[in-house]
């Protein structure tokens, strides 16, 4: 239908339908962490009681963990809360448990599944739950990019160390080369540990965090850095290149966190008075740089808990865990916004709502065993190797 035509009709567009073509602005979505982007209420009003019945009947066979940017009315339902890392671990440390129901992505429960006993069966109530960074590196990419590696002569000269969110596979072969795994809080420790074996790291799957502690932490310059683009020829690099690096980073990054940018920051300065801007090592550089605070997600959240009465932070990571910190200290005067002014939930993250996650506790209660995330031993062992190499971290 022409524009002509629908004049004709006096059909006037509503305001949602201009949001949408991009020719209005919704004032309510900039400020604070409300938006008209928030998820929908379960279909079904009765989950949230099948979810509570499911998990009585199975009692202390089931252990539910569920990561800090899960939903509510699945967050509800954890056991316990927590960091990737952290609830494996978690899990690990109740060996009563025979089904680990993990409420994050597919590496996480990987990693749980790498870390408790054979007994027990981790399940991820949707098997769609990926994530977008882990999915950048691919075991065949790494392979190929440490063949460039060894042309180039630097292979033996480089300690792979790779970021907790990667797949089992990118942990095996970081095992297996004489590397360690880091998490966001313990990045600087583990690259400390790196250049003490060799005179290079190669650090996957995510740039920024490499990069920041890096550059942030430790001192070195850019231009010591290096970015391996696993779609290019030779990683996009010059033997020269990468012999001349000290980091050398994979070219991949968190879908959410790579959202925020140096505007964000500056426009949230601008309209919110003495804000403290605090986010993830996982953003931008210039990001990082600019912020007054930087640190994982248990940083972000102490940090709120020790922050004064009156104060107000300005939070880039995702968005369900900055507005139930919002929630949780706006008794306490702490005004907490999301850094950015567009919605920003971690989609896949997301795909672990309450009807998977009913659909999951009460097939494990009938005694179906749905979803299991099985690491194969091969993968498992030298996976372990990495992780037990971090937690030996000084």
């Amino acid at each position: 239908m022409t524009t002509a035509q629908t004049q004709e009709l006096d059909v006037q567009p509503t305001p949602l339908a201009l949001l949408l073509l991009g020719r209005e602005a919704d004032p309510k979505s900039e400020r604070g962490v409300e938006c008209p982007g928030d998820l929908p209420s379960p279909s079904d009003p009765d989950l949230v009681e099948r979810a509570r019945k499911a998990k009585e009947k199975l009692g202390n066979k089931v252990f539910v963990l569920g990561h800090h940017y899960q939903r509510d009315e699945v967050i509800q339902f954890a056991d316990v809360t927590g960091d990737s890392f952290k609830l494996a671990r978690d899990a690990a440390a109740r060996p009563e448990a025979e089904y680990i129901v993990f409420c994050g992505v597919h590496f996480m429960a990987e990693s749980a599944d790498i870390l408790t006993s054979d007994d027990q069966k981790v399940v991820l109530p949707d098997l769609a739950a990926g994530c977008s960074m882990a999915d950048m590196a691919t075991a065949e990419q790494v392979a190929e990019c440490w063949d460039v590696l060894t042309e180039a002569g630097i292979a033996e000269q480089v300690v792979p160390v790779s970021y907790m969110n990667s797949s089992a596979d990118i942990k095996a072969f970081t095992g297996k080369h004489g590397g360690t795994i880091c998490t966001s809080s313990n990045a600087k420790r583990a690259l400390d540990w790196a250049f003490e074996q060799g005179e290079k790291v190669l650090f996957l799957p995510d740039q920024h965090l490499g990069r920041n502690t890096a550059v942030r932490d430790m001192g070195m310059s850019l231009d010591d850095c290096v970015v391996y683009n696993p779609h290019k020829p030779n990683g996009g690099l010059t033997a020269d290149e990468l012999r001349g690096a000290k980091m050398i980073l994979w070219r991949g990054h968190c879908s959410v966190h790579g959202r925020f940018s140096l505007d964000s920051v500056n426009d949230v300065r601008e309209r919110i008075p003495g804000v403290n801007v605090l986010v993830h090592p996982e953003c931008k550089h210039e990001v990082v740089a600019a912020a007054d605070y930087v640190g994982s997600t248990e940083y972000i959240i102490k940090a709120l808990e020790a922050a004064p009465a009156g104060s107000k932070w300005a939070i880039g990571t995702e968005l369900n865990l900055v507005r139930r910190l919002a929630n949780r200290f706006a008794p306490e005067g702490k005004e907490i916004v999301f850094l950015d002014k567009t919605v920003c939930f971690c989609s896949t993250m997301n795909r672990i709502d309450l009807p998977h996650l009913v659909w999951a506790l009460e097939s494990l209660a009938e005694g179906n065993l749905v979803n299991r995330i099985e690491v194969d031993k091969e993968t498992e062992a030298f996976a372990k190797l990495a992780l037990e190499r971090m937690l030996a971290l000084p």
